[in-house]
């Protein structure tokens, strides 16, 4: 199990065919790769400041971001002593994917949630995604190109462990979005997809069900 948690954020697939999106309501888009969970948006709908990382990717009409072991996805070797390294504490990584396609053609179907948003929820959960990068000068620093066309990796301000992992991540920025979300105890990209059928069901049934009340402050 412990190998598995090295290699659950550090997954690649194959660059997604490329072709015209369909029109796009302002929803975050949840994708499931593997054992490795993205979450992103329309590029139409992303606020400033994380609109700016889209002219990093000008072709690409959705943006998906993720979070990663920096040391694991960085290394030629991928063998158990890597893996076992992942588990400890280390830099982190974001790697970010422009897609000219839709995500359904991209990753298929039943791999993509999304969830409809209101302005407040959409703000708070792009605001986690900017603040989970490192940046200066009101930019967000990339590290160097991804491992696909159209992927860029970027430094990250969080740490990647075996407490910590990219689906930690993506549940917790799911939470920031005061979604019913929690990310405590969530390592595996079953926990997160499990949570997002949820509210899937639960958006369809009654939009508001699956939001959490807001604050009278």
């Amino acid at each position: 199990m412990a190998l598995i948690l090295a290699v659950a954020c550090a997954a690649t697939h194959a660059d997604p065919a490329q072709s015209e999106p369909g029109p796009q309501a302002r929803q975050v888009i949840v994708v499931r790769r593997g054992w490795h969970i993205d979450v992103g948006f329309a590029v139409t709908d992303l606020d400033p400041p994380l609109r700016s990382i889209a002219s990093d990717l000008p072709t690409a009409r959705f943006i998906l971001f993720g979070f990663g072991d920096m040391h694991y996805l960085m290394s030629r070797t991928h063998n158990a002593a890597t893996m076992a390294a992942a588990l400890w504490p280390g830099r982190g990584i974001m790697l970010v994917t422009g897609l000219e396609d839709t995500p359904q053609r991209g990753f298929g179907a039943d791999h993509v949630i999304e969830l409809d948003l209101a302005d407040d929820e959409a703000h708070a959960l792009q605001d986690f995604v900017w603040n989970s990068f490192v940046t200066g000068a009101g930019a967000a620093q990339i590290y160097r190109s991804g491992p696909y066309e159209n992927s860029l990796y970027f430094m990250a301000i969080r740490h990647y462990s075996a407490l910590h992992t990219c689906n930690t991540w993506a549940a917790e920025t799911l939470e920031a979005a005061r979604l019913h979300v929690h990310s405590t105890g969530v390592l595996f990209a079953g926990q997160v997809w499990s949570q997002v059928r949820r509210l899937q069901r639960q958006h369809r049934s009654s939009p508001s069900l699956a939001l959490a009340p807001r604050r009278s402050d």
